[in-house]
């Protein structure tokens, strides 16, 4: 196999082989925290900024982009310790646009991995969709397989749970995937692959094929514009071409290193303190993505999932037998890995200031919530913490209730999750999808109501930088068909007139019936001419700009990809429900459309 010096070359090689050799245009590494996309709190894949592109609308960059894009998932946070799941990392990907499907997807896929990569052909296999009611067995993958090599008894079809992707909601494009993995277990790769053991195979690369559309009432059609989706973990392949685990490649080299330096440990010296290390290097890694989006420890949503990271690694910092405060040093390696990647040394100051406050305040009580729980563990009554002691330790010592439940694992005991969330509801409301990992696919709803809400929200966005002033910043929204919530970078409580005076310069907007207008520019262009965005983050050479045309100049200009009204009269009247803190210099407004 090839020898790839570490995560940059095998950037380069992957976006190099796709635009020199492939004809792709190198698409933007946009933010974790998804800018047009209300459906996720953060980032989870390359796909989620090309959504309006795979249905349908023309991309700027043409029909075959390619990028590595940085991405956090939460769903399987319980599982990090273990060699192989992450919160943060990083994915490549390339798509087709309705440009090529199936025979070029895959040969492009085959011809990466074993010419470039120099993966030896007989430590691979292929897993294709077995077929159902809905859509029939993938045989043209394995066909186009078989044409290049891997063997019959290597391909294996699986079902809809193994390979599908889709749709995001009740309806939607959807289709097939074919999988690649490499032989990691002892001795030569076998010559037939397993459907039932697939222990010894790591996988590697994932190729989606939106070939259908699902309609509301369950039936599948064939689109008319096939698209691709592909991608391929830079942290495990680069593993599997080491031959090592992800957390010996230099993605975290130098972060085991600082918990080694700090704890006076050695990761393999046993089990327990790879998991420790593993669990503190990995929730250290996302925290900083996350603080140098500016996003800050709270309550609810991104800032709960990241106060769950901070807490999870001091709790395994004192298991491993570091004294004292030691996020922020930690923090400082994962800046050594990814000098790429400006944002984080531009906000250097900011994140291991958060990062530290945050480590102070759990680190004054965790002592004393582990002594607690130590004495609920002793009163669980058939072996079970009642929930409104799971809240207590969440209310009075910072245990977020999935640590309360990792303790209760490791003790062979159960939490009353059920009586916590009743508990919860009684107090406060918490966010139940960052609490429950439970974030929907990347595909938003397009409704007519969401969409008179997103351009409602751009016109909020400026009323607000006309009433606060040009330091105002979106820090995060989310839309549904009733409401739309906008967060924003602002430090006190608005005033009852501050709030009246952006509702009524909204609805002036509305009553003036403005056009809204889109047009392709360059990033330069866009700055030049006001358009609102995260100049910092690398764009396309071609990015979609909404206007909104005001009776007297420009109402709002920003950087989307929608989707939008074309005239503001569709909007109705605006009103704002309320104006609330979110986290600390974030205030929160709730507000609907009112016909």
């Amino acid at each position: 196999m090839r020898k790839v010096s570490g995560r940059r070359e095998l950037i380069r090689l992957y976006v190099g082989f796709f635009t020199d050799e492939k004809g792709h245009k190198e698409c933007r590494n946009v933010p974790l925290v998804p800018e047009n996309d209300p459906t996720v709190l953060f980032t989870t894949a390359g796909m989620h900024p090309l959504v309006p592109y795979l249905l349908g609308q023309k991309h700027p960059l043409g029909n075959r982009l390619v990028n590595v894009q940085k991405c956090i998932r939460t769903t399987d946070i319980d599982n990090v310790g273990d060699s192989t799941h992450l919160t943060f990392f990083e994915m490549l990907g390339n798509w087709s646009l309705g440009s090529y499907f199936k025979e070029e997807a895959i040969g492009s896929s085959f011809e990466f991995l074993t010419k470039v990569l120099e993966i030896p052909l007989e430590r691979l296999s292929i897993t294709c969709f077995a077929g159902d009611k809905d859509a029939p067995m993938d045989t043209e993958a394995a066909r186009i397989w078989e044409s290049l090599g891997i063997p019959k008894g290597r391909i294996v079809y699986l079902p809809k749970e193994d390979n599908w992707w889709g749709p995001a909601g009740k309806s939607g494009p959807c289709g097939p995937d074919t999988e690649m993995f490499y032989w990691v277990g002892p001795g030569p790769a076998p010559m037939v692959a397993s459907a039932q053991d697939r222990g010894g195979w790591m996988e590697i690369w994932n190729d989606v094929f939106m070939q259908f559309n699902k309609s509301e009432d369950g039936v599948f059609t064939e689109l008319a514009q096939k698209n691709v989706d592909t991608g391929m973990g830079v942290e495990r392949t680069l593993a599997t071409l080491e031959g090592k685990e992800v957390f010996e490649t230099d993605a975290f080299l130098p972060i085991i290193a600082k918990v080694e330096e700090l704890s006076g440990k050695k990761y393999g010296e046993s089990e327990s303190a790879k998991k420790a290390m593993r669990i503190i290097c990995d929730h250290v890694k996302a925290s900083v993505f996350m603080l140098a989006e500016l996003v800050v420890p709270a309550r609810i949503e991104r800032g709960y999932v990241l106060r769950r990271l901070i807490r999870r690694a001091i709790r395994y910092g004192r298991e491993l037998g570091i004294s004292g405060r030691f996020a922020k040093e930690v923090a400082k390696s994962v800046f050594e890995v990814y000098p790429d990647y400006t944002h984080l040394s531009d906000n250097r100051d900011f994140i291991l200031s958060e990062l530290g406050a945050e480590e102070e305040r759990f680190s004054e009580v965790i002592d004393q919530g582990i002594k607690y729980f130590e004495r609920a563990k002793a009163e669980a009554v058939a072996g079970t913490i009642d929930g409104k002691t799971a809240f207590l330790l969440y209310q009075s010592f910072g245990f977020p209730i999935e640590m309360t439940e990792e303790l209760a694992r490791e003790a062979g005991i159960k939490v009353a999750r059920d009586g916590y969330e009743r508990e919860a509801a009684r107090h406060q409301e918490l966010s139940r999808t960052a609490s429950a990992g439970v974030f929907k696919s990347g595909l938003a709803d397009n409704s007519a109501e969401t969409t008179r809400l997103h351009t409602a929200t751009h016109l909020l966005h400026a009323a607000l930088r006309k009433v606060l002033g040009p330091n105002v910043e979106q820090r995060g929204s989310n839309i549904t068909p009733e409401r739309l919530r906008f967060d924003f970078s602002w430090g006190e409580k608005m005033t009852p007139e501050q709030v009246a005076q952006v509702e009524g310069i909204v609805n002036e907007n509305v009553a003036h019936a403005l056009d809204v207008t889109r047009e392709e520019m360059n990033p330069a262009q866009a700055k030049a001419a006001g358009a609102m965005g995260i100049f910092g983050e690398k764009y396309g050479e071609r990015i979609s700009i909404y206007t909104v045309h005001g009776p007297a100049g420009v109402a709002s200009k920003e950087i989307c990809s929608g989707p939008h009204v074309t005239n503001t009269r569709e909007l109705g009247h605006f009103r704002i429900v309320k104006e609330e803190a979110s986290s600390r210099g974030v205030r929160r407004i709730k507000a609907v459309l009112e016909k």
